[in-house]
């Protein structure tokens, strides 16, 4: 069995292996989302990352390879590169204990379309509508609208990772979002899971989430390939 440490090495690789088993799709032993869950994939033999690729190219034009420190093997013929995310990986040291004034709400299946709009609107970019099958996610409503969510993405039987953190412009500068990753790390910690979240270096939230008792663990880079 292995340990949670090296599960966070490799978080796309042991959530497709666990609780994300169901979105499996492997070519020659490199693992990917179903496309339309998820283009994120996954790799040990960089040797074999060539040849997968270009399979998994055929159902999405454009997708991730997430390493820490590993570099993929390509086919110039067939794929690009459409550039790196220098990114790392934050784990939860201790929490923060944070005032929850905003009535936070947990998202059904009816709220898919608003929560892709709102995502897009602010990020916009590869986040797919079945991503919500991914895990739960949390909102705030001002006026009957969705004004900021947070997300669970990548996880396994050990960790659960934040993501899809997400503020409408009108509603920034607010709190929403510190309130938000606060009850969504607590829900994680009741399940007995480690909260994690990913983000790229130099992001300027990075402070607020060592505020809310986050530490950065590792790197953890993000290669985007397009089919050509």
């Amino acid at each position: 069995m292995k340990k949670l440490e090296d599960k966070l090495k490799n978080p796309v690789w042991y959530s497709l292996n666990e609780t994300h088993k169901k979105f499996l799709i492997e070519f020659d032993g490199v693992q990917f989302y179903h496309p339309e869950v998820n283009t994120f994939g996954a790799f040990y033999d960089v040797t074999k990352t060539s040849k997968a690729m270009n399979e998994y190219s055929k159902i999405s034009e454009k997708f991730f390879l997430v390493s820490e420190n590993k570099i993929p093997e390509i086919d110039n013929d067939f794929i690009t590169l459409e550039k790196k995310i220098d990114g790392c990986q934050m784990v939860l040291e201790n929490l923060i204990e944070v005032e929850i004034t905003e009535e936070i709400i947990l998202l059904t299946e009816e709220y898919i379309e608003e929560i892709y709009d709102l995502i897009w609107l602010v990020m916009p970019g590869f986040y797919r509508k079945r991503g919500f099958e991914m895990g739960d996610y949390f909102g705030i409503f001002k006026n009957n609208k969705l004004v900021a969510i947070t997300g669970e993405r990548m996880q396994t039987d050990d960790f659960i990772e934040i993501s899809g953190v997400v503020t409408h412009p009108d509603y920034t500068g607010k709190g929403f979002a510190k309130q938000l990753i606060t009850y969504t790390t607590k829900e994680i910690l009741k399940e007995k899971k480690l909260p994690i979240l990913h983000t790229n270096k130099g992001n300027k939230a990075i402070p607020l989430y060592e505020k809310l008792g986050f530490k950065v663990s590792r790197d953890m880079n993000w290669w985007l390939y397009c089919r050509k």
